[in-house]
């Protein structure tokens, strides 16, 4: 199972892909529905533990946790679902 991190490392570094087609969702407590999403030119750095985007008026640092789904052309690759509490499931959508 590929993690959110290795995913967008992925996309980033395989000539294959562009990144700026890349789509991430994440939790943001106080965001309309607690989600936001940023488009991958907004991306500035993957970092080992989150990845910072630029937020406009300052550039906000997004925790790999919080990060729901990835999207590549408006189609779901990956995505991590909370079921029974506390259990995480992840999967990646081929």
């Amino acid at each position: 199972m590929r993690t959110s991190h290795r995913l967008l490392l992925r996309f980033y570094h395989d000539p294959g892909y562009d990144f700026s087609r890349v789509e991430v969702e994440y939790v943001d407590r106080g965001a309309p529905g607690d989600r936001s999403t940023v488009q991958g030119d907004r991306v500035l750095a993957l970092d080992t533990q989150y990845l910072e985007v630029d937020a406009g008026t300052h550039v906000a640092c997004i925790p790999y946790h919080r990060v729901r789904r990835i999207l590549y052309d408006g189609e779901i690759i990956w995505e991590r679902d909370w079921r029974e509490g506390s259990e995480r499931q992840e999967r990646e959508h081929h």
